[in-house]
């Protein structure tokens, strides 16, 4: 008996010191701007802390877009399956970040709201650890204008060039 309780403590011990104490995998995201115009260049940045990696997995979801999420990149690609928009972790602070130019994507992106994830490992937004997440979110308008002003139409150059074309039509009638 007192044989089987040593073996025990032994083993709890060697336990203790081979299987390391694991502690919250933590992950912070964080984005310049949370109102943008479509072509607008965003950073998204933030942290890993409670594991080791050399990567943050990225990807978004938003309007007519794949439910799962896809690239940040390419809006065409389903996130998951080894196909992420990824940003080097450094390993000495834990930190991360990336630039996102929406102006060079492919896909079309749509103005409205959409969610930009950061995860721990390369899932999807279907099969990631709840635990293991950040979010926010990002407003897109169209590009161009401030928000609630409308961009000049086309009609707008034509209608001056009709005017400076009838102006100088004056001038030279005037100078004969």
């Amino acid at each position: 008996m007192r044989r089987a309780y040593l073996l025990f403590i032994l083993v709890t011990a060697l336990m203790c010191v081979l299987v390391p104490a694991s502690a919250a995998v933590t992950l912070t995201l964080n984005a310049s701007e949370n109102e943008a115009h479509i072509g607008d260049v965003i950073t998204l940045s933030g942290s890993v802390t409670g594991m080791k990696t050399i990567a943050a997995y990225l990807f978004v979801t938003g309007p007519d877009i794949d439910p799962r999420g896809v690239t940040l990149d390419n809006l065409n690609i389903p996130a998951g399956r080894g196909l992420f928009t990824t940003a080097p972790v450094h390993l000495e602070n834990g930190t991360w970040s990336y630039t996102w130019d929406t102006a060079v994507i492919l896909g079309k992106l749509k103005p409205g709201t959409y969610t930009v994830y950061v995860v721990s490992s390369p899932v999807d937004r279907l099969r990631y650890d709840r635990n293991e997440y950040a979010a926010t979110e990002i407003v897109f308008h169209p590009s161009g204008a401030p928000p609630g002003e409308a961009p000049l139409g086309p009609g707008v150059p034509v209608a001056a060039l009709v005017i400076a074309g009838i102006l100088c039509g004056i001038t030279g009638l005037m100078r004969k």
